[in-house]
């Protein structure tokens, strides 16, 4: 194929008179606009008429302050090929971070597609792109590293799934109708790990930010807030609203620093978007500065609309208990619709590998599926499995090793270790400023579930520790909840039984497990410490286990 024409010109009507390339005047191409001030700005575009629609950015008072131009063309260019790039080097220049975006949302009507060639377009000449943008000093960094950052898995302006799509429209008709009408009113998004809910949210959050400031939109001038419990996860979306124009810090809260906040000034918010709604508080903690009794129901009395991001199984304390009964008792006191992502979108593996963690998860041991796609593999020595990790790593990247909270922690500044006889490493450091999973140094230590919850790995090595292990006789998972020392998990609470508590302390391991299972996009690497469950493993592809050292 003809190889890619890449133009540098000033951002003026003259640079334009003087198109008479008819590669880049009559064929759709597509275009940068940036200055190169002391926080560079930039606008990302496509067209199929160049002259009359880079002249129109020209009369248009948002880019007075953009100076400059590049313009990419290649004679075999479509319309899909050039839609394709625009959305790539948006995600990239997000990733990249070292530009303030123009660009708003286009999403709620963009979806994954096929056309010709797109593997050319999308990976070789994207390639070629990205290089020549590096070589000319306007991004900095290589598309494999910006590739394994949660700020550009988490990109709004990634493409859509079909069945993401449909949802995202249907949250925002929800809220352009309910804004209007007296009351709260709540949408539930429900979805097991890996089916693309941080995705949807992040996409849904910055076109809800886009239509607050568009006089046009039902939403314009609305008072919206993302609330995000996770520590590490809010790094990353302050990450992404540096880049993007109507996302502020601000607006990204935690819970209890939102309900204090509206309950101090005796305020309503607009629409509230809740990240991983089955971490809020279900009982007081004093300790948190939370003195109601449910999170959730104290964000819908202070919200016209709540958007609630769901998944049971991802519980993990039982102060934070969740279940499908729980969340229906809660929202029937409002105005409340419930939606459903059904679609993997995570993990690159068959339905027979995601099945298999399911059933691991719910005890149940099966026979190791054969998945060409997807690495699922068992290990009988700490050695190998850690060496495993390490050389995925090398090649690919972001892969780290995580476990079961079956290890003493605590947040004093000392160093502890997984599995000193063992896998021996340092365990469940959070205290960079940088995500525990994109932290170079974090390949050589241990990640706990509150290090890698809501992120994406290439490959994820699981140890898990001495609360799980396998009974023979019954054939099934053993969780013994005394072996796990994840002590805040089980902060006792006076509305349940004993024996209430007991199966609750089951589940939230099971549901660790689960979730931590679920992060390694194309595999999983298991090593246990239990010697009988070890041994049920390795069975299942014929090794023979033996006695550790």
């Amino acid at each position: 194929m003809s190889e890619l024409l890449f133009e540098k010109r000033d951002f003026n009507y003259e640079s334009y008179d003087r198109l008479e390339i008819d590669t880049l005047r009559n064929y759709p191409i597509v275009y940068i606009l940036y200055n190169e001030n002391s926080r560079p700005t930039a606008y990302i575009g496509q067209t199929v008429q160049a002259v009359r629609r880079l002249k129109s950015h020209l009369s248009n008072s948002k880019r007075k302050s953009l100076t400059h131009s590049i313009l990419i063309g290649h004679d075999k260019f479509n319309q899909s090929a050039t839609y394709n790039i625009e959305s790539n080097l948006i995600n990239y220049f997000i990733a990249d971070n070292q530009f303030k975006l123009q660009n708003l949302s286009q999403t709620n009507t963009k979806v994954m597609h096929d056309y010709y060639e797109k593997s050319y377009y999308n990976d070789q000449l994207f390639r070629d792109l990205w290089d020549k943008l590096i070589e000319e000093q306007i991004v900095t960094d290589t598309i494999e590293n910006l590739q394994n950052k949660d700020i550009y898995k988490l990109s709004p302006y990634k493409e859509l799934s079909p069945d993401q799509l449909h949802i995202k429209n249907q949250v925002l008709d929800y809220c352009k109708q309910k804004i209007k009408i007296t009351g709260n009113h709540v949408i539930t998004v429900e979805g097991d790990a890996g089916t693309g809910k941080s995705v949807l949210l992040s996409s849904l959050f910055n076109t809800i930010q886009d239509l607050a400031n568009d006089e046009a939109s039902d939403l314009n001038g609305t008072n919206n807030f993302l609330l995000v419990n996770n520590g590490e996860m809010i790094k990353t979306y302050e990450n992404i609203a540096k880049s993007l124009p109507n996302l502020k810090k601000k607006q990204i809260q935690k819970p209890t620093s939102l309900i204090n906040k509206l309950e101090k000034g005796n305020e309503i918010a607009d629409i509230v978007l809740i990240d991983e709604a089955h971490l809020l508080l279900t009982k007081e903690d004093k300790y948190n500065n939370f003195h109601h009794q449910n999170q959730l129901d104290e964000i819908i009395k202070r919200s016209k609309v709540t958007i609630v991001i769901f998944d049971p199984k991802q519980v993990l304390k039982i102060k934070s208990y969740w279940n499908e009964n729980l969340l229906e008792t809660i929202t029937k006191n409002y105005s409340s619709e419930s939606l459903q992502l059904t679609d993997q979108m995570r993990m690159h593996a068959s339905p027979e590998t995601v099945k298999w963690i399911d059933r691991f998860v719910a005890k149940e041991v099966l026979p190791l599926p054969r998945d060409s796609k997807y690495e699922l593999e068992i290990f009988e020595d700490p050695s190998k499995f850690k060496d495993a990790i390490l050389k995925k790593n090398n090649e690919v990247g972001l892969s780290r090793i995580v476990s079961t909270f079956d290890y003493l922690h605590k947040k004093d500044n000392h160093t502890y270790t997984v599995d000193e006889e063992g896998i021996n490493m340092p365990w469940n450091n959070t205290t960079s400023s940088v995500a525990w999973a994109e932290n170079k140094n974090s390949v050589r230590e241990v990640g706990s579930i509150y290090t890698v919850q809501g992120f994406d790995l290439n490959y994820v090595g699981v140890v898990l520790g001495p609360s799980v292990s396998y009974d023979e006789e019954k054939q099934q998972l053993i969780i013994d909840p005394s072996k796990y020392k994840d002590k805040g998990a089980f902060t006792s609470r006076s509305d349940f039984e004993q024996e209430k508590i007991e199966q609750t302390k089951e589940e939230i391991i099971l549901n660790s497990i689960n979730v931590l299972m679920k992060r390694g996009i194309h595999g999983l690497y298991i090593y246990s410490t239990d010697l009988n469950l070890r041994r049920k493993l390795l069975s299942l592809k014929g090794e023979k286990v033996y006695e550790r050292y």
